[in-house]
C-alpha cells in the first residue's frame, strides 16, 4: 500500500518549485492534493502536468496572509476531498536587499509571503485536523538556513526575520498540538534551483548565481527540489511519527560546515 493512499495534502506555494515537486511525490504515493497559490495561471499549469483530469489535483488561487484567507482555503480543501490530513507551508519570496535598504515593502513581502500564511493556515488546518478527531496529521514548514545563520554575501534580514519566525512556531506549535496527535517539522533550505529565483533575476542570471554557489555546498552543488521533497515525505509520513518539534537541515552540508566555526569563535571570545 502507497504510504499517503487516501490521505489528503494540502500545499501552500504548490504553484512552481518544491512545491509542485512535492505535489508530485505525494501523487505517486496515493495521496489527492489541493495547490494553493497567488497565481491561478501557474497553479493552473501545474495541475495540468500533475493531473490532467483534475480528479487527484484541486487548485484554490489567493492570498492566505489572513485567518479569513486561511479558513476558506481549508474549508475548500474539505469541500472538496473530505479531509486535511498534511500540510506543507512552502510560500516564499527569497529576496537579498542590505538591510539599511530594506523598505516597508520588503518587510511586508517577507511576512505576507512566509510568515502571515504558515500562522494562518496551520491554524486553520490543525483545527480541522482536531475536530475530526483521532486521526492527528502532520504539518511540514519549509524553511531556511537563513533562519539559523547569517550569510553575509546575501544580506536577506527580512526573509531571514521571517524565516525565524516559521522556524519558532515548530517548536511551539509541536508543544501546543501534541496533544491532538498533530506533529510539526520543518525542513532548513540552503540555495535550490527554483523559478523563484527568477521573480528577480532573468533566467540566465538565475542560473550564473546558482552555479556561482555551488562550491559553497560541502556537498559541491546547489540543490534541486527533488533533493527536499523525500525529506518533506518523510516528516509528513508515518515513519516519523515520533518526531515532532524538529528542524532538518536539508542544505548540501552547509549548516554541518559552520556549526564548529562558529562554535569556535564562542570558546575563542569566552
Amino acid at each position: 500500500m502507497r504510504q499517503f493512499e487516501s490521505k489528503v495534502v494540502l500545499i501552500t506555494g504548490g504553484g512552481g518549485g518544491i512545491g509542485k515537486a512535492a505535489a508530485r511525490r505525494f501523487l505517486d504515493e496515493g495521496a489527492t492534493v489541493v495547490l494553493s497559490g497567488t497565481r491561478e495561471a501557474k497553479l493552473e499549469a501545474a495541475r495540468d502536468e500533475l493531473d490532467p483530469t483534475g480528479t487527484r489535483v484541486a487548485i484554490h488561487a489567493g492570498s492566505v496572509t489572513t485567518r479569513d484567507h486561511a479558513q476558506a482555503l481549508v474549508a475548500y480543501a474539505i469541500e472538496r476531498f473530505g479531509a486535511v490530513d498534511v500540510l506543507v507551508n512552502s510560500t516564499g519570496i527569497f529576496r537579498v536587499v542590505p538591510f539599511l535598504e530594506q523598505t516597508e515593502e520588503h518587510f511586508e513581502e517577507a511576512l505576507g509571503s512566509i510568515l502571515r500564511p504558515t500562522y494562518w493556515v496551520s491554524q486553520a488546518a490543525a483545527e480541522a485536523m482536531a475536530l475530526r478527531g483521532g486521526g492527528g496529521g502532520a504539518i511540514v514548514n519549509v524553511g531556511s538556513m537563513w533562519a539559523m545563520d547569517a550569510i553575509a554575501t546575501t544580506p536577506t534580514s527580512a526573509y531571514s526575520a521571517a524565516q525565524a519566525g516559521r522556524h519558532a512556531l515548530t517548536k511551539n506549535l509541536a508543544l501546543e498540538l501534541a496533544p491532538e496527535g498533530i506533529r510539526i517539522n520543518t525542513v532548513a533550505l540552503a540555495f535550490v534551483e527554483t523559478p523563484a529565483y527568477e521573480r528577480f533575476l532573468s533566467p540566465d542570471e538565475a542560473q550564473e548565481v546558482l552555479h556561482a554557489v555551488n562550491d559553497f555546498h560541502p556537498l559541491g552543488r546547489h540543490g534541486q527540489p527533488g533533493d527536499v521533497v523525500e525529506a518533506i515525505l518523510f516528516l509528513a509520513g508515518g515513519e516519523a511519527g515520533w518526531i515532532t518539534g524538529t528542524t532538518l537541515p536539508v542544505d548540501g552540508g552547509v549548516l554541518a560546515g559552520r556549526s564548529p566555526a562558529l562554535h569556535a569563535e564562542v570558546e575563542a571570545a569566552a
